[in-house]
């Protein structure tokens, strides 16, 4: 429950010299140059909310490579915090979505708005388990789409090849479009364990 109650909301608090001291010792100078990178990226509070949505999308894809767990973790699936995949310069589908959510978290759009979404995506007649991030501009929404397949930001009704299974955020689960009593940290063990170690890398206070 505190994990939760941590990240609830949207509300983030970056503890600037521990993620720097962590990246610096794990990935070395590259790393730390992307970090600083990141960290330029989430002083861009001006931006309006479509502006920040393309930055953080652009942000991710262009600078990251698409490898798979069992390359980059030796694990057959493996979710990792942002300061990992930012110093790995690289993920899966569940990585990009994972940096992109607590990324636009710190800029300013609140949970509620995004949501983590897993679907069945179909690319050249091959359906693959997929994630990606969704927009909702209000709770009745279609959402507009972050993919690291497709660069551009578009919305759920201009992507056929996407097929919903459930989605969830810092605050809540939905299946089948409805939100779910379940405390996301409950079901997914996965998300809990992400929480736990982006905590101790100083994403939290």
């Amino acid at each position: 429950m505190l994990l939760f109650l941590l990240f609830a909301g949207g509300v983030l608090a970056l503890q600037k010299e521990r993620l720097e001291q962590v990246m610096l010792e794990r990935y070395g100078d590259d790393g730390a140059r992307y970090l600083n990178a990141w960290t330029d990226l989430l002083l861009q509070t001006d931006l309006d909310t479509q502006q920040k949505l393309v930055s953080v999308n652009n942000f991710f894809n262009r600078g990251l490579t698409y490898t798979l767990d069992s390359l980059l973790w030796k694990s057959k699936d493996y979710w990792a915090t942002p300061l990992q995949t930012m110093g790995m310069r690289g993920g899966d589908c569940e990585d990009y979505t994972i940096a992109k959510y607590f990324t636009l978290l710190e800029m300013g759009i609140p949970a509620k708005d995004l949501r983590l979404i897993y679907v069945r995506a179909t690319t050249g007649g091959v359906v693959q388990a997929h994630m990606v991030l969704g927009y909702f501009s209000d709770s009745n929404a279609i959402p507009l789409i972050l993919d690291n397949l497709n660069p551009s930001i578009v919305s759920a009704t201009q992507r056929p090849d996407l097929t919903p299974i459930f989605s969830f955020n810092s605050e809540g689960l939905w299946l089948g479009g409805k939100k779910s009593d379940t405390d996301p940290t409950a079901r997914l063990s996965r998300w809990r364990d992400l929480l736990q170690r982006m905590q101790e890398e100083g994403f939290t206070q």
